[in-house]
């Protein structure tokens, strides 16, 4: 017969055991519970701490799978992130001291000319209302290059485009991963390519201060770029919802 000394390791061993299973258990609860909270009793918090806004319209039906207001805030971010951030890569293409600054003028007029046109099908495709012109913060960071001469344009344009591009890159992996629509996975998948090359190129040009990043992120909320309202259609929620019928000029 065995001594009894010789079975008391598999004691805490066995204990460790449990415990492992009791906390994977614990986590997966935490992390079913946790969503449900989160978005159950306040959505729009909850929108604006992931950087999109609920337009109202609630989730409908599309012949491409179910259209989120989620969905249709990222739409309309492409699109405004064109119509400001088109202009700033012309401006660093022609009036960029530094190489680097040209070289990433050029992928943002490249890159966003392919976005914009790739919004503008997918909200003709959904019926998704689009703007037409910059906002009013967009257009102050336009005014920023604007008055910007020689170095310090430089300067600016690689700070202004990099603080952007990281704030929505954030917004680009979670529709990615979350939306049930073919046409909206369509424009994150390319507009994450995209955002990607626009960082790498921006951080290229040497002049991102990257602590000045980290203290603006740490004393401010995220603001969103889309402040100004938009029309709220009434978005029909059966499934014979045609957005074709509703062409955007």
């Amino acid at each position: 017969m065995r001594p009894l000394a010789s079975r008391s390791p598999l004691v805490p061993a066995r204990a460790l055991a449990t415990g492992m299973v009791v906390a994977a258990l614990v986590a997966t609860l935490v992390a079913l519970l946790l969503p449900v909270q989160l978005f159950g009793q306040n959505t729009s918090t909850a929108a604006a701490a992931a950087g999109w806004e609920d337009d109202g319209g609630g989730t409908v039906r599309t012949p491409y799978g179910l259209l989120t207001p989620m969905d249709r805030d990222f739409v309309r971010k492409v699109r405004l992130a064109g119509l400001w951030e088109l202009p700033a890569g012309r401006q660093a293409r022609e009036r960029g001291t530094r190489k680097a600054v040209r070289t990433a003028g050029d992928h943002l007029v490249a890159g966003h000319t392919e976005l914009d046109r790739l919004s503008v099908q997918t909200a003709r495709d959904l019926g998704v209302p689009l703007p037409d012109e910059p906002t009013p913060q967009q257009q102050g960071w336009l005014g920023q290059l604007d008055s910007a001469r020689g170095q310090e344009f430089d300067r600016r344009f690689a700070q202004l485009l990099r603080r952007a591009h990281g704030k929505v890159f954030g917004l680009v992996a979670l529709v990615r991963a979350q939306s049930r629509n073919a046409m909206v996975r369509r424009l994150a998948t390319r507009t994450n390519a995209v955002v990607l090359d626009h960082i790498t190129v921006l951080e290229g040009t040497g002049l991102v201060d990257f602590g000045n990043l980290a203290a603006a992120r740490s004393r401010q909320p995220y603001v969103s770029p889309n402040t100004r309202p938009h029309p709220h259609p009434t978005f029909p929620t059966t499934s014979h919802y045609s957005p074709r019928s509703e062409v955007i000029a």
